[in-house]
């Protein structure tokens, strides 16, 4: 398990920073995701399926964001590729080697919605976005599962450690 204050001032603060797009709330979100998906970072592949990195995304969920969002978005590939080092469409195994990329990818997964992110403070709607958003309806995440996870790895309270901007 990743420690959280680390995962939050070192990766993930820095990450979307160098994106443009860090607030509070994705922060927040950012950290629940990760706590729900691998317990913290414990896992980098998921154990039965095809998921990589600490917010074990999908292989076919990656390259379907590089192909119809990040590609047709310049500025948003310019980002990736003068902050994060890549160039072109980079291989998915490099959701389990570059944690600051990942978190740049979950980022961009939740930036596809149109819906305002939720607030950080709320972990109840945290949780249904990540349902609806990134788990989706079908999968396997259940709502009491999910937030206790989630207060385990922040030690019960939203906003622990984080850092301001």
């Amino acid at each position: 398990m990743i420690n959280t204050k680390q995962l939050r001032e070192l990766i993930i603060v820095p990450a979307l920073s160098k994106l443009r797009l860090y607030s509070k709330d994705a922060e927040e979100l950012l950290v629940f995701t990760c706590a729900v998906e691998t317990n913290g970072g414990e896992y980098l592949k998921q154990i039965s399926g095809p998921a990589l990195g600490i917010y074990q995304c999908e292989p076919s969920t990656y390259h379907d964001m590089w192909r119809h969002f990040i590609m047709p978005r310049h500025e948003l590939t310019m980002k990736l590729s003068m902050n994060f080092r890549v160039t072109g469409w980079p291989d998915e195994n490099l959701l389990v080697t570059d944690l600051a990329y990942a978190t740049a990818m979950a980022r961009i997964h939740y930036l596809r919605v149109k819906e305002a992110l939720p607030n950080g403070g709320d972990v109840e709607g945290m949780w249904k976005y990540y349902k609806q958003y990134y788990n989706t309806p079908l999968g396997k995440s259940s709502k009491t599962k999910s937030i206790e996870s989630y207060r385990r790895y922040t030690k019960e309270s939203p906003w622990v450690d984080s850092v301001v901007m």
